[in-house]
């Protein structure tokens, strides 16, 4: 399986090493040249104004945009997550998304860097114990539209991982806590999408 992580900005490369581990062939995305030879792609946590900047100045934006409308498996954490939201409540003037999710998200809705914490989540879908996640400046799912589906919230009822046919996203960063499980349950969509082809 060759499953890109877009590498325009942010810890991209937690990812990719998390990925190898797991036994994908790993692709760093930064030309559409690249996009068309994956069958999954990463969008990893960073600043998400700054992704959209790149990856329209990189032009990957609207490959991007086609590639989630074909029905390419991707993930998103953190800005990944807000990267693919329809609704992005707080952006900056002129950003954009790459669309997909239908979910509202609210940009670094815990506060600035001092105000990240760690805690454990139930996620039914991976079975198991709870997953421990990390929020570091995290967006929140303030709406979860009908085509979606919450994966996990906090104590407070508040959505932090969201799934929609292809689409996995989380608020929370896996790739840096040890913790696999979405990364696995994400290959297996790369896995069932690569067969239905």
């Amino acid at each position: 399986m060759s499953v890109g992580v877009l590498a325009l900005q942010g810890d991209f490369r937690e990812h990719a090493s998390v990925l190898s581990a797991l036994g994908a062939d790993v692709e760093l995305v930064r030309r559409p040249e690249e996009l068309a030879r994956i069958s999954g792609l990463v969008i990893p946590g960073g600043e998400s104004s700054v992704m959209d900047k790149l990856s329209r100045t990189f032009g990957l934006a609207e490959p991007l945009r086609a590639a989630v409308r074909s029905g390419l498996p991707v993930y998103g954490t953190c800005a990944g997550l807000i990267m693919l939201a329809d609704t992005i409540l707080d952006g900056i003037a002129g950003q954009e998304g790459i669309g997909g999710l239908d979910i509202a998200v609210r940009r670094n809705a815990f506060g600035s860097q001092t105000a990240s914490f760690e805690t454990d989540l139930d996620v039914p879908v991976l079975g198991g114990a709870p997953v421990h996640a990390a929020f570091i400046r995290a967006p929140i799912v303030e709406t979860v539209g009908p085509r979606a589906t919450a994966l996990a919230t906090l104590a407070d009822g508040r959505c932090v991982a969201v799934e929609q046919g292809n689409l996995l996203g989380t608020s929370f960063h896996p790739e840096i806590t040890g913790e696999h499980r979405f990364h696995e349950y994400f290959l297996r969509k790369v896995q069932t999408a690569a067969f239905a082809a």
